[in-house]
């Protein structure tokens, strides 16, 4: 039998709760093994990082360290060039021979899709969770799933999860403002944005 694997990419600047909680429910209902996060490295879709790889791997790391289930790679942040999720995913299947993959993210990102670097390929070597966020509506989401599949094919499904308006971007602009983030994100992270003085009178350019 197939491993079904799970990744989870993002720029994860920083990880929160409601990437959690969509990995969470990726993991329940469709009875993956395990969930491996990538924190991306340098992304050709977004600029304007504001926490370096070393700092957002780290974050990362201490996140998910209560649940089995659930690993970090840093094989995009280990990679000089552009991250390209062809290029991770072709890695991962030499990594795990035997392995079913689901490539978890939002519904936003399905808009972009067609947009990926060879999205066909893309396509062919894992599944597409879309997991429901804010404000778009699942109409909308279903609209663009059938024309992405007739131009190239694949398997997209949508994730309905709990809207949890948590945003990366809500997130660094309280910090920036001093605002408390207690309880957006694991208590861990919150500390170690707090000791390192991350995001601090930072503008926010990066929507999450």
């Amino acid at each position: 039998m197939k491993r079904k694997v799970g990744i989870m990419g993002g720029s994860f600047d920083p990880i929160h709760i409601g990437h959690l909680v969509v990995a969470n429910e990726a993991l329940n209902i469709y009875k993956l093994d395990e969930i491996i996060f990538v924190p991306t490295g340098n992304p050709p879709h977004k600029e304007g990082l504001k926490a370096d790889s070393f700092h957002r791997l780290l974050m990362v790391n201490m996140a998910v360290l209560s649940n089995n289930k659930f690993s970090v790679s840093d094989i995009e942040i280990k990679n000089p060039g552009k991250s390209y999720t062809l290029n991770t995913l072709i890695e991962f299947h030499k990594l795990y021979e035997n392995a079913e993959f689901y490539f978890i993210t939002g519904t936003d990102a399905i808009f972009n899709l067609p947009s990926w670097h060879r999205t066909e390929e893309i396509l062919k070597l894992c599944r597409f969770i879309a997991a429901s966020r804010p404000g778009i509506s699942i109409e909308e989401v279903n609209k663009k799933i059938n024309e992405i599949k007739e131009m190239f094919g694949g398997k997209i499904e949508i994730l309905q999860i709990p809207m949890l308006q948590i945003s990366s971007t809500d997130i660094r602009e309280r910090v920036s403002m001093g605002i408390s983030v207690k309880y957006l994100l694991p208590e861990s992270v919150e500390q170690y944005i707090i000791k390192n003085e991350l995001y601090r009178g930072m503008g926010t350019h990066l929507p999450v």
